[in-house]
Parts: structure tokens; C-alpha cells; sequence
């Protein structure tokens, strides 16, 4: 018998450690030679490990939460004759998984106006947006409750015809009156004395009228859920950002009404290609505009202090999913049509939902773009995606009467939020920038001239 050492292997481009978010296997367990033993979280992706050797485990590296470092032991395994570390089969190609549900049919309608960017905004969730970066971590824990029963109002209960100075009930009805606080004087009956078929009627009634036992509690346990994987990763990428960036937000309303009908056009002749959302035709306007404020997008090295002014621009595009929220990139949009951009978000959008996204797809973002669909309110103050220097944020679409000239017309309007950080964009570059897509958003011709 010998013990072979399983050490954490290299999973990454400038991976120094890794995160146990999931054991598959447990001291005393047998493994067979490339069985799944743990998940490992970095940076971007969860990555399974797999065993290169048959044997028994006799030791593991710590519990889920904790952190373990490149080339430290992971797993040790008691093999059968004299394997050493070196005599070892040559470990199998890591996989990046990041796991993700499917949509549901409430988060493809989401989809269908605003992109399929956000197929399940949670009311939660998600989580605004960014950063994040690839899942694959076990999901947080939540708490659900079951659906209420919807009750038919009770009848009310026939007025008493006895006087109020003389209550007559049964001892186990008083005892049951007690318990449940109710005064008798309040239950209505038909009869001499007060009965339990009263009480019942009594709570039927009374809990429409806000009646609450004194001793039902409304409230859930507390649930403690240890904060690992993905929801770590959020927790640290969004405390950084706001930590070392001083973020402003600028707000302003755009009119879509023509680029909403103009896309309704694209959409009635799209033939094969994908369908338009408002997003491929938001990102269209931002590429046009990045030219001439080029401060935008940008990324900052605080340590170096030196801002790198990007040419191509990588768009993040801030995806919901139920195990959390992640960033695709859109590589190179400023050189894909609408059309291209379309057929790219949806790829996109279903590998991080299904789990394939790869690691170089969820890094790299020059510029992050961020929309919570019709769930958005009036405006957003988006969260930047550090070390980029700005993130836009589409709100939602509403259709509200507007003066043009002396006749009231109806339109749909749309706030645009854009977060930069003020150490490298000004306040009037930002509002500046804004103008300028409002400019091609309203005007939605010119997004197509050249």
C-alpha cells in the first residue's frame, strides 16, 4: 500500500489559489481513476477535479469555504502497491463548469424586449450588476415558501340572541378560548352558549379582520448560509469597486419610440437571423460613440496608476442567473453588425445560463453594459465593473404622453444611467457621451450611416 499526494494543479493564467465549494468524496470513501472528487472556485469558472489514481481516501484539504493554494495537497489517497507522485497517470484535462437552471418561461418574456442578457432578473437578484464572474459554485441556499391557499369568504356568523351580562360555554370551550385569546363576548352564536362550531367560525372570520393567534408566530427560522463560491467572489468584487473607485452616476431620458419601431421593421424581415432586442441596437450606438470619448472606455491600474484607453471594445454584458450573476464578453462589438451582435448575445447569454461559458468568455471586458428589463425603475446606479472606469445601465421602457410642439403624442421613453469613475472620466464627458447616444438612439438612422 502507498499514499499518493493529489496536489492542486495549475487551472489558470495567474490563478495563485482556488476555492473547495463542493466535496464529492469523504475520508474512507473508495475512488475510482478519474472520478470527480471536488469543485474548485477561481476567479471566473468552478473547475471539477478529477482523481488520477484508484485507491481509498484517507485526507482531505479542508471543508467548503476554504481557500487552497496552487500546488498544495488537495487530496491524499491510499493506493494500492508502491505508487509514488511521480509514477502517477498524467491528470486529466480539468473542465470549466459553471452551473447554472434554465430559464423559465417568466425569464424568456423578460428576455424577449431587453435581451437575452437577462433571462431571470430576480427580484434579487441579481444583483444590479456586475461583477462577477463565471459560477460554478454551489448556489446560496434559499428559503422558499409554499404558495397560499386562497379561502372563500366565510359566511358571517349569525347575530347572538343572547345578552352579553351572561356567557354560557363549556369548559374545554373556555379553556380553547384562552389559548387562542379570544374573548367569548366577541363570538357570535346562535344558541344558548358558545360552542367550538362559534370559535371556528369565529377564526374564519375574525382572520379577515386581521385576527392573529397570540401564539402563532408569523415569523421563519433564521437560516445561517456560509457565504462561498460565487456569492464570495460577488461580495469581494463589489466591496473592491466601491472601496477604490468614487463612483457619480448621470441620468438622462431618451425617446425609443422610432427605434422601437424601426426594430419592430427589422424584426417583420429578419428572415432567418436572430431576433432584435433593444440590446444589440444599444451596443450599435455605444461602439459609434466611443470614438470621440475614448475615456470611457478604459481600464485603470490603481497600483500603476496608469489608465489604458482601449481601441476594440470588449463589451461585459452583466448576465442574471440563478446561481448568480456573471459578465460574457462581447468580443471586438464594434465590429459586428446588429445582426452579429444579436446571434453573439444569445450564444452568450445560453452558456452562461446552461453552464459552458468558458473562462476567456467571462474576462478581458473593456466597458460593462447592465439592465434589470422591465424590472428596472425610473433610473439605476450601477455598480462599475473594476478595473473598467464606467458601466451603462438601460432602465426600463414606459409609454407616457409628451409635448411635441402643440399636440400631446404618446411615446416610449427610456432612462439611460451610465456610473463612471470619477478619478479618470469627467462629469461633463459622461453627460456629454449620453448626449451623444441619445442623439443616435432618437435618430436611429444613423446608426446604420456611415
Amino acid at each position: 500500500m502507498a499514499r499518493f499526494t493529489f496536489k492542486l494543479p495549475d487551472i489558470g493564467e495567474g490563478i495563485s489559489e482556488a476555492e473547495i465549494v463542493a466535496w464529492h468524496v469523504a475520508v474512507g470513501d473508495r475512488i475510482e481513476e478519474d472520478q470527480q472528487i471536488a469543485d474548485m472556485m477561481t476567479d471566473k469558472a468552478t473547475v471539477e477535479m478529477e482523481s488520477p489514481v484508484s485507491g481509498v481516501v484517507v485526507e482531505l484539504a479542508g471543508e467548503v469555504g476554504d481557500q487552497v493554494s496552487i500546488g498544495a495537497a488537495l487530496v491524499v489517497i491510499e493506493t494500492e502497491g508502491d505508487l509514488s507522485a511521480e509514477e502517477a497517470p498524467a491528470l486529466a484535462p480539468v473542465t470549466t463548469e459553471l452551473k447554472a437552471a434554465p430559464p423559465s418561461a417568466e425569464q424568456t418574456e423578460v428576455a424577449e424586449q431587453y435581451g437575452a442578457e437577462n433571462p431571470g432578473v430576480r427580484g434579487g437578484a441579481p444583483s444590479p450588476l456586475p461583477l462577477a464572474g463565471g459560477d460554478g459554485g454551489g448556489p446560496v441556499p434559499q428559503t422558499q415558501s409554499s404558495p397560499a391557499k386562497t379561502a372563500l369568504p366565510p359566511p358571517t356568523p349569525p347575530a347572538s340572541g343572547r345578552g352579553v351580562e351572561k356567557i354560557l360555554a363549556s369548559p374545554a370551550v373556555r379553556a380553547r378560548a384562552t389559548d387562542l385569546g379570544i374573548d367569548l363576548a366577541d363570538v357570535k352564536t346562535d344558541g344558548d352558549r358558545v360552542r367550538h362550531a362559534d370559535l371556528d367560525a369565529y377564526l374564519r372570520y375574525g382572520s379577515g379582520e386581521g385576527y392573529h393567534a397570540p401564539h402563532a408566530s408569523r415569523a421563519r427560522a433564521d437560516e445561517p448560509i456560509k457565504v462561498i463560491g460565487m456569492r464570495r467572489k460577488i461580495a469581494e468584487n463589489m466591496q473592491a469597486a466601491k472601496r477604490h473607485i468614487p463612483h457619480f452616476t448621470y441620468v438622462d431620458e431618451i425617446d425609443v419610440t422610432a427605434l422601437e419601431a424601426m426594430r419592430a421593421d427589422l424584426n417583420d424581415n429578419r428572415g432567418s437571423r436572430p431576433k432584435l432586442t433593444m440590446l444589440p441596437l444599444l451596443i450599435a450606438a455605444i461602439c459609434k460613440a466611443i470614438p470621440d470619448f475614448p475615456m470611457i472606455n478604459a481600464r485603470y491600474d490603481d497600483e500603476g496608476g496608469v489608465v489604458t484607453r482601449h481601441g476594440a471594445v470588449h463589451l461585459g454584458m452583466a448576465t442574471q442567473t440563478p446561481a448568480g450573476l456573471m459578465v460574457p464578453v462581447i468580443r471586438d462589438a464594434q465590429d459586428r453588425n446588429v445582426w452579429q451582435l444579436a446571434s453573439e448575445i444569445g450564444r452568450l447569454a445560453e452558456a452562461a445560463r446552461t453552464g459552458k461559458a468558458k473562462v476567456e468568455e467571462l474576462s478581458g471586458s473593456t466597458l460593462t453594459i447592465t439592465s434589470l428589463g422591465p424590472l428596472g425603475g425610473i433610473a439605476t446606479t450601477p455598480v462599475i465593473n473594476r478595473p473598467e472606469v464606467a458601466i451603462i445601465g438601460p432602465n426600463k421602457i414606459v409609454e407616457r404622453p409628451v409635448f411635441v410642439g402643440d399636440e400631446i403624442v404618446r411615446a416610449k421613453l427610456m432612462n439611460l444611467s451610465i456610473s463612471c469613475d470619477h478619478r479618470v472620466v469627467d462629469g461633463w464627458d459622461a453627460a456629454s457621451f449620453v448626449q451623444l447616444l441619445k442623439k443616435y438612439l432618437e435618430t436611429p438612422v444613423l446608426l446604420f450611416a456611415d
